[in-house]
């Protein structure tokens, strides 16, 4: 016996247009597996990786897998101080890019530099290298760094590089005023995986050691755009002390 009208069942239009007798079925994120919230975290930039690891437990744990972090790319210096990455072994590519007024002054000899000039590098002259050294302490199988505009990193911090990543295969540098010879000389005694480098601007590598380079790592895929033919640093006389001539 009937009691009443069968109630009505509500259709659902889906998104095709397509009608269907059950409601849509709605997940949480949280109901997906970590490996699945690593792959959607990987189409993130790193603040917004950082606001979603601050929701919950889950989340943090997935910012924090080093194997969410096989990519770094740093536009200016002050990204280099945020808490919004995680290095580890799992990094194989690094870029440092700094474009910026700045780094003309920073390119600037160190002797002919204004008080304001000389405060101003005081801010962040040290920033790159120390960032560089935590590289070296936790990214052993790094293969690929590209610094440009970066004016105060100096020989000894890329010859660590090459000696904390036996595996890096490529080195691009632009415009970091300070990388001399002895960068080269670093790469012909280090770099035993290094297949690229180049050099470019950078006004303290001289034709000699470029040739010397090649001689010693003739496989080694290397350019040096106009760096040869820029005037280096020269100290003046007054200040010149006496001092070991470079290797190359």
């Amino acid at each position: 016996m009937s009691t009443g009208p069968e109630p009505e069942r509500r259709e659902e239009v889906s998104p095709g247009g397509a009608h269907s007798g059950w409601p849509p079925l709605a997940m949480h994120i949280t109901q997906l597996n970590h490996e699945c919230l690593l792959h959607l975290f990987s189409f993130l930039d790193k603040d917004s990786r950082k606001s979603l690891a601050r929701t919950c437990s889950q989340l943090h744990d997935v910012f924090e897998d080093p194997a969410l972090w096989p990519l770094l790319h740093f536009r200016s210096l002050t990204e280099l101080k945020k808490d919004n990455f995680r290095l580890g072994p799992a990094l194989r590519s690094l870029s440092i890019c700094w474009h910026s007024s700045r780094v003309q002054v920073c390119s600037v000899e160190d002797w002919l530099k204004s008080a304001l000039q000389r405060s101003l590098c005081s801010q962040h002259e040290s920033l790159v290298s120390d960032f560089l050294l935590q590289v070296c302490d936790r990214c052993p199988n790094l293969t690929s760094v590209t610094l440009s505009g970066c004016s105060h990193v100096t020989d000894d911090c890329l010859a660590r590089l090459l000696l904390c990543c036996p595996r890096l295969r490529a080195l691009r540098l632009e415009n970091c005023a300070r990388v001399t010879n002895g960068t080269l000389v670093a790469v012909a005694a280090h770099g035993r995986a290094l297949q690229t480098l180049h050099v470019d601007f950078c006004r303290n590598v001289s034709a000699a050691g470029l040739r010397r380079l090649r001689a010693a790592c003739p496989r080694l895929t290397l350019r040096a755009e106009h760096s040869a033919a820029m005037i280096p640093d020269h100290l003046p006389r007054a200040l010149a002390v006496p001092c070991t001539p470079w290797p190359l």
